[in-house]
């Protein structure tokens, strides 16, 4: 029996959750130490509680339940991960508990791109709604991959807003990924799935249970740089993502609306906690450029910090690795974007995204036309 069994039968197991489970991920270096040896749980820092329910999940392995994961694993489109895959989210790692695992159906390679938040009220205003398209359409358009709960209103209306301009969108859902939850999504959540994916920490099996709702929405706000809110009434869920954000040290932008409006006083508390009102999605956009400096170093790895250029020359290797791909293909010469797709494979969304970005960090200088070439001592000098 695999690692990963052991780990899903403990992470099925009632009364483990992230916390007790993340306890023994990092003190097992192989799982089935835990089944051969439970007496060593005494080394732990256990509740009794927790041992409880650990020893119970031991004694009463649900390896029917295992065996039904790993089969629904085997298709394609669908996988479950660990921490220590090279695919979990490194943002997500970086928060308070952050899930253990996750099941995931569509793109793996979508989870480590760089992602704004989009949440607001599940019975917006036509306006709200409307926002919502147009923002999430205009910076995925920019290269963003805009992420959300995949509930009705503002966040249906994000995830339709990107994968309309061709983007990239991700969902977390609040249930096992073999149901979709709100049913009348269907449609929405296998396009996201082709483009994109839906992302779960709860076994498949999982029903919409009111309190996992809230829950996921940490993993809403871990995944991404920013979280912007649309529409939020004072009491709303919405509000329960920002204030994670904040939480976990990343930025919460929240769009204004009328005084009239009661689903407009959850953004305006917001704005009035520190939030940063915006107004347009090209102010996201220019926030980016110093989110992205704070960030990049958390977002990769050291055993990253070796990348070159062909002819030996250095980049910094605090960079993003698709920003890295992209200086090594520019040159001095001044290049057009569709010169520099072709070079690198990107989509023009993904490179004028990040060229905004390496042009504002002084990395690259535009031309009339709309070229682009490196700056004088761009390989030559970590910035």
């Amino acid at each position: 029996m695999d690692d990963l069994s052991y780990w899903l039968a403990l992470h099925k197991a009632p009364g483990i959750g992230p916390a007790t489970f993340n306890q023994l991920f990092e003190h097992y270096t192989a799982p089935h130490l835990i089944f051969n040896s439970p007496e060593t749980l005494k080394q732990l820092n256990l509740t009794p509680v927790q041992r409880n329910a650990v020893l119970k999940a031991i004694q009463e392995p649900d390896w029917k339940a295992v065996e039904h994961d790993q089969i629904w694993s085997e298709d394609s489109e669908n996988h479950i991960l660990l921490m220590t895959h090279a695919e979990y989210p490194e943002l997500l790692k970086q928060i308070h508990s952050p899930p253990p695992l996750l099941f995931v159906k569509g793109q793996l390679s979508v989870l480590n791109d760089i992602q704004l938040a989009m949440v607001g009220s599940r019975n917006p205003s036509i306006d709200g709604q409307e926002t919502a398209f147009q923002f999430a359409h205009y910076l995925a358009q920019h290269g963003m991959v805009i992420t959300s709960g995949m509930a009705l209103g503002i966040d249906a209306q994000s995830h339709k807003g990107a994968l309309k301009a061709a983007g990239k969108s991700i969902a977390v859902a609040g249930t096992g990924l073999d149901r979709i939850y709100p049913a009348r999504h269907k449609k929405l959540a296998w396009q996201l799935i082709e483009h994109g994916a839906i992302i779960s920490e709860y076994p498949l099996g999982t029903g919409p249970m009111q309190y996992n709702f809230p829950q996921r929405n940490r993993i809403i706000s871990g995944l991404s740089v920013g979280t912007l809110v649309v529409e939020a009434a004072l009491k709303s869920g919405s509000l329960i993502t920002a204030y994670s954000a904040l939480e976990q040290g990343r930025e919460v932008f929240a769009i204004p609306g009328s005084i009239h409006n009661p689903l407009s006083r959850g953004c305006h508390q917001l704005i009035k906690s520190g939030a940063k009102l915006v107004e347009t999605a090209n102010d996201i956009l220019e926030e980016l450029a110093s989110l992205m400096l704070a960030s990049r170093a958390d977002i990769h790895s050291s055993d990253e910090q070796s990348i070159t250029h062909p002819d030996k020359q250095s980049i910094d290797p605090l960079l993003p690795k698709i920003q890295q791909k992209i200086l090594q293909n520019i040159g001095y010469n001044p290049a057009s974007i569709d010169t520099i797709s072709h070079r690198t494979g990107l989509s023009i969304a993904e490179l004028n995204a990040n060229i905004v970005l390496l042009e504002v960090n002084d990395y690259i200088q535009s031309h009339p036309g709309n070229l682009f070439s490196l700056k004088n001592g761009t390989l030559s000098e970590n910035k």
